[in-house]
C-alpha cells in the first residue's frame, strides 16, 4: 500500500489482502485539516482529497476555486500540519460537461475538455470521466456509445495534459449510473442495484471505444467504475446497503480483474455496511455531505451551548445568520428541496443533502462562526451541556474542549468509521 493504493486495489483483491480507501470530497478547511491530521497520525496512509466539476472549475467554481488553487489551499493546510504532499492524492469527480449542461454539446465539451486539462495541469491524478448527462437539446440521460465516446474525448484531452506535465499518467474512473453530483432531491425507497450485464456493457463499451480512439494505454489505467451498489441518501432518509443485492456485481470482478468499483454516495451508512462495501469490491468508499453534516451538528450544537452559558451571545445567532443567508441567495437550496414553508427550514438545516455546505464560505457566515469561538475560547463547558447538544462526543473529550476540538471531533468520529472500514471493520 506505501507505493500507490488506488492502483494496488484490484490485485490486492485478487489476492486476499483487500483494503479500502476513502475518497474525502470536501472543501471545507475544517473538514481538510482534520483528514490531514489523521494522516499525519497514522503514518501509513495515503490521503484522497477530491474536488467536483461543480465545486472546482476553471471558471472557479462554487468554491471560487480553480483546480489549481484547491490544490495550493490543501497543500497549504498540508505543511502547517506536518504532512508530507507526496502522500496525498488529488482527484476530480465527475468531470464532464455537467456544469454547462443548459448548453449546447458542443459548447459544454469544450468547456468540459479545459477543465480536466486544468485538473490534469494542477496534479490531479485520478480523474472519474462523468459523460452521462445530457446537454441542451439532448435527452436527460445519454445512450452507453455515446457517454463512452465523450469520454474518451476527455480522456484524450488529460493525457495530453499529463503528457506535457510529465510525471505519472492518470488514473480513470469510468461509470454511467452514478449519482447526481450533490445527491438527489426527493425521499428514496429500496434501490436496485446496477445489473451486472449492464455493468460489463458498460466496460465493454468504454474498452472498445477508447481503443478506437487510439486510448488502449489509457483504458490500462482505468482502476474502477461507478455503479449503484444499492446506497444513497436524500434530502430526509438514507437506504442502508444490502450486502446480498449487489453479489451479480461482486461476482463480475472474476471477469474483470484488473478493476474494482467506486461507490459513491456512501455518506451516512453504518461502519459495518461500509466494511461490507470494501469486502464487496468496492474498496473507494467517497464522502462528501456525511462529514460536512457531523460539522454543521457541532457547529448548531455549540451555537446552542454558547445560547445557553455566555452573556450577550443572543439565542442560536449562528443558525439565525444561516437562515438569513440561506434565504439570500436560495440558488444553492431552492430546486432541491420541497414542501411548505416549514418543510423548507428543516431542510435547509438539517437535510442529509447538506446543502447548507455550499454556505460556510459566505463572510457573513465565516464571522458567525468566528464569533461563536471567540465566545467559548477559555469556556469550561460542562459535561452535561456536551450529553444535552453533542451527545455523541463526550466520552471522547474532556471538559477543558476547545471549539476546535470539538469541530474536528465530530468530522474525525465519521472518518473513523471510515478508516477502520478500509481496514477491514477493524480500529
Amino acid at each position: 500500500m506505501k507505493t500507490n493504493p488506488l492502483a494496488g486495489l484490484a490485485g490486492a483483491r485478487r489476492n486476499g489482502s483487500l483494503y479500502g480507501i476513502t475518497s474525502i470530497c470536501s472543501a471545507h478547511p475544517v473538514v481538510i485539516q482534520t483528514a490531514i491530521r489523521r494522516a499525519v497520525a497514522d503514518k501509513e496512509a495515503t490521503l484522497l482529497i477530491e474536488a467536483t466539476c461543480n465545486q472546482v472549475n476553471q471558471s472557479g467554481g462554487y468554491t471560487g476555486m480553480t483546480p489549481d488553487l484547491f490544490v495550493a489551499f490543501v497543500l497549504e493546510i498540508a505543511s502547517r500540519e506536518g504532512l508530507d504532499p507526496r502522500r496525498i492524492i488529488f482527484g476530480g469527480d465527475h468531470l464532464g460537461p455537467n456544469p454547462w449542461r443548459t448548453e449546447p454539446a458542443a459548447q459544454a465539451m469544450s468547456k468540459a475538455e479545459a477543465m480536466v486539462t486544468a485538473y490534469v495541469r494542477a496534479g490531479f491524478s485520478k480523474i472519474h470521466l462523468d459523460a452521462s448527462m445530457g446537454c441542451a437539446g439532448e435527452p436527460a440521460a445519454l445512450d452507453d456509445e455515446m457517454i463512452a465516446t465523450r469520454a474518451a474525448r476527455l480522456a484524450k484531452a488529460a493525457e495530453k495534459a499529463a503528457l506535457a506535465r510529465g510525471g505519472a499518467l492518470p488514473v480513470y474512473i469510468i461509470g454511467t449510473e452514478v449519482p447526481a453530483p450533490g445527491g438527489v432531491d426527493h425521499a428514496i425507497g429500496e434501490l436496485k442495484p446496477t445489473e451486472a450485464a449492464a455493468a460489463r456493457h458498460t466496460i465493454e463499451i468504454h474498452r472498445d471505444i477508447f481503443a478506437r480512439e487510439g486510448l488502449t494505454d489509457a483504458f490500462g489505467r482505468v482502476i474502477a467504475v461507478v455503479v449503484q451498489p444499492g446506497v444513497e441518501f436524500g434530502s430526509q432518509n438514507v437506504v442502508a446497503y444490502a450486502p446480498e443485492k449487489s453479489k451479480g456485481l461482486t461476482g463480475l470482478l472474476v471477469e474483470q480483474p484488473s478493476l474494482v468499483y467506486e461507490a459513491h454516495s456512501t455518506d451516512y451508512q453504518s461502519r459495518a455496511a461500509l466494511t461490507a462495501l470494501v469486502d464487496n469490491g468496492f474498496p473507494i468508499l467517497k464522502v462528501g455531505p456525511g462529514l460536512t453534516f457531523a460539522l454543521r451538528e457541532a457547529f448548531y450544537g455549540l451555537d446552542l451551548i454558547a445560547s445557553e452559558m455566555v452573556a450577550d451571545y443572543g439565542e442560536r445567532p449562528l443558525a439565525r445568520t444561516m437562515e438569513r443567508v440561506m434565504l439570500a441567495a436560495p440558488g444553492h437550496w431552492h430546486s432541491h428541496y420541497h414542501g411548505d414553508k416549514a418543510s423548507l427550514y428543516l431542510q435547509r438545516h438539517y437535510s442529509y443533502s447538506d446543502r447548507i455546505r455550499y454556505y460556510w464560505s459566505n463572510p457573513t457566515a465565516v464571522a458567525a462562526v468566528s464569533r461563536l469561538r471567540k465566545a467559548l475560547d477559555g469556556v469550561a463547558i460542562p459535561e452535561t451541556l456536551m450529553r444535552q447538544f453533542l451527545p455523541t462526543l463526550p466520552a471522547m473529550l474532556g471538559p477543558a474542549a476547545n471549539p476546535e476540538a470539538i469541530f474536528h471531533a465530530a468530522v474525525g468520529q465519521v472518518l473513523a468509521d471510515y478508516d477502520a472500514a478500509c481496514r477491514g471493520g477493524s480500529d
